[in-house]
């Protein structure tokens, strides 16, 4: 692995992996920030999650299929924890639509997941998986697969929106008294907190 690759930080690198897609948009003081810009960025998370690419190098429709897939994976979550922040709406004001429509980005992207076959091998009956889709994409495919099972199954309730200012991102609570995606996050919260507090005594 490119040692680039490898030393490169990446938000949230202990969630889930659709949480980990979600959150290579992030947010900090100097505005909105895109993990996923390029090929070239796609290939390094792609590496940063363990997924196998078989050594391939994301195309630039692999790239628009992980921030179509990204984006709705985004959408969905923003519906099942109620998630009202801006960076989490679309343009068009119609937000049941935008989550049918999100949904069916996520059930496209797992269509590329390889599909079980048998097959016989000198008389005895194995069983292969098959697919038509890159490496890459049957990888998305996976992410797909597993924010399926994390939105549509019983730890959807673990999952929050971390509304510590300026924040954008997912988080899973998996502790009772986790409320933020992050440390910085917390004590940026704590610290606004204080600052409020103090100027309130003034």
């Amino acid at each position: 692995m490119d040692t680039a690759v490898s030393e490169r930080e990446w938000m949230l690198p202990e969630e889930a992996l659709p949480v980990r897609l979600m959150a290579t948009v992030w947010a900090d003081v100097t505005g909105l920030h895109d993990d996923l810009a390029t090929t070239q960025d796609l290939t390094a998370w792609l590496d940063a999650v363990d997924l196998d690419r078989a050594g391939q190098s994301a195309t630039a429709a692999e790239l628009a299929l992980a921030r179509r897939l990204r984006d709705a994976v985004r959408r969905l979550a923003a519906h099942a924890t109620g998630d009202e922040r801006d960076a989490t709406r679309s343009g068009d004001g119609d937000v049941a639509g935008d989550v049918e429509a999100a949904a069916r980005d996520v059930n496209d992207a797992v269509a590329h997941l390889p599909a079980p076959r048998i097959a016989l091998a000198d008389g005895v009956l194995r069983a292969t998986s098959f697919s038509d889709s890159s490496a890459i994409t049957a990888a998305l495919a996976r992410v797909a697969d597993e924010a399926i099972t994390l939105l549509g199954g019983p730890e959807s309730g673990k999952l929050r929106a971390c509304y510590a200012p300026g924040c954008v991102l997912y988080f899973m609570k998996t502790h009772p008294r986790r409320e933020w995606c992050s440390v910085t996050c917390g004590n940026r919260v704590r610290a606004a907190r204080h600052y409020d507090k103090v100027r309130s005594t003034r």
